[in-house]
């Protein structure tokens, strides 16, 4: 671990080219941080079963690696298409049922959601990523709607339904969602993320559900729909109320425009760090690598800038769910990080990150970071209990490894996904962080960068039990 170390993080989504222990273990080995497990494939006994080999691979290495369940949402698909296949022309009417019925081949289709009772006439609809365009022109019963088709193309089962105009007035958790929610609060779930947001109160409303479950897990804002980013003020509020957001660019693509996508991601990004949140950019970023050994020219551009931008992590979703090359993926992905970092600046921001819990605790964490730079310390260890001050940390985008002794296993974990964190559960002790400093460089997993024996440290602690974070010491080791 040194200056050229790997500090924004690979959240890979487990699936069936990634769904054994030796291949989870591969992944871990070749540069992820954390696991996603998307509520919308597979069944609770496979991820049962795909935690423990998260967990026993994170042991073996001696990493810690964030799992995030990725709650489905008001994901509106069709039903079961004859043949699998229906050609539509400009100017169809089609019908879309909710009720379970059986497609003839006409144009009655079914549809796995009931929009009759959020839709609106003259509202949009997008089927098939948005490849069919409609508009809504007659709610026909409690069950259905009419849509009129607006260009030639075709459709198939399961393929999903886009409503960017629709308001689901915060009813946006559905019954497969508070099934997935029960569920997940007996598993060792680090984040919960939560679908097709469109307010702060969406993101309040899961994290009193999960509170009243008893789970620790923290919630990521996945921003897709245009309700979300109508306003920068709206999207501000959503970044504080949330513990974290994901960028998803594909469906937000749909909803809002292609050509708005790069613009809110920046937005996301800055946002994010000024308010000392975990920010994912995510969908699509080596797609190609579904099918081919390496990556285009585009997807690489496409991952370097949001390093460039200071993301704490990009996402994969087919390439390591589905992909026939998950570990090159990765290691491709890894390699694009580190050499975007090591070769340009992380784009600055307005203002100081601010984390929320207090100006002392911003004030800490902010001059820890450039102390540590001015100095050219090895590392920052930050002694923490919360998570609060190595997160807002990490938001002010240091050059410098921070580790993190954490006397928290579920922190430990969530910190995994923070940029240029490596965290490590700790017991408590009065100086658990230098010890941990000594354990690391005895263990040569830290060595100087300036090849001196021993280690330049800043350390960030504080009293347990009266003021918290409050000191900020620099030794050697």
């Amino acid at each position: 671990m040194n200056r050229f170390f790997k500090r924004t993080k690979i959240l890979a989504t487990i699936g069936p080219a990634t769904n054994s222990a030796e291949m989870i273990e591969k992944i871990i080995m070749a540069g992820v941080n954390g696991c996603r497990m998307n509520c919308s494939h597979g069944s609770n006994a496979e991820r049962d079963q795909q935690i423990k080999w998260i967990r026993a691979a994170a042991e073996k290495k001696g990493r810690t690696v964030a799992i995030l369940q990725d709650l489905q949402g008001p994901k509106i698909r069709l039903g079961d298409i004859k043949d699998n296949h229906l050609d539509l022309k400009k100017g169809d009417e089609v019908i879309l049922e909710s009720k379970e019925i059986e497609h003839d081949g006409g144009l009655t289709l079914p549809i796995q959601y009931n929009i009759a009772e959020k839709v609106k006439i003259g509202e949009s609809l997008y089927m098939f990523d948005g490849k069919i365009i409609s508009e809504v022109t007659e709610i026909v019963s409690s069950t259905a709607v009419k849509v009129k088709i607006k260009n030639d193309g075709y459709v198939m089962s399961k393929k999903g339904i886009n409503l960017p105009d629709t308001d689901f007035g915060g009813d946006i958790l559905t019954p497969k969602d508070m099934a997935d929610i029960e569920y997940g609060a007996n598993c060792d779930f680090d984040y919960v993320s939560l679908s097709f947001v469109q307010s702060a109160g969406d993101i309040e409303k899961l994290k009193q559900i999960l509170l009243s479950h008893g789970s620790t897990a923290k919630v990521i804002a996945k921003i897709e729909t245009k309700k979300a980013i109508e306003s920068d003020e709206k999207l501000e509020e959503i970044v504080k109320a949330a513990d974290g957001v994901m960028v998803a660019r594909g469906d937000m693509a749909v909803e809002a425009g292609a050509e708005v996508v790069p613009i809110v991601q920046r937005k996301l990004v800055a946002l994010c760090r000024a308010h000392a949140k975990l920010c994912i950019v995510a969908t699509q970023m080596f797609s190609s690598m579904v099918d081919n050994p390496t990556p285009t020219r585009a997807e690489v551009s496409d991952v370097s800038t949001a390093v460039a931008q200071g993301t704490d992590a990009v996402m994969l979703s087919d390439e390591t769910a589905v992909g026939h090359y998950p570990v090159e993926t990765i290691k491709e992905m890894s390699k694009v990080i580190s050499y975007t970092q090591n070769h340009s600046r992380v784009a600055t921001i307005s203002q100081k990150p601010e984390g929320g819990k207090s100006k002392v605790y911003d004030a800490i964490s902010y001059t820890a970071a450039r102390l540590a730079e001015q100095i050219e310390a090895d590392i920052i260890v930050c002694q923490t209990a919360s998570g609060i001050t190595a997160t807002t940390m990490a938001a002010s985008r240091p050059n410098v490894p921070i580790v993190t002794a954490a006397s928290n296993q579920r922190v430990a974990n969530q910190l995994a996904l923070i940029y240029g964190n490596s965290a490590y559960c700790r017991s408590y002790s009065e100086n658990y962080g230098y010890e941990l400093a000594e354990e690391l460089k005895r263990d040569k997993r830290v060595k100087s960068s300036r090849g001196e024996k021993d280690l330049l440290v800043v350390i960030v602690s504080g009293d347990r039990d009266k003021a918290g974070t409050n000191t900020i010491k620099v030794r050697y080791v």
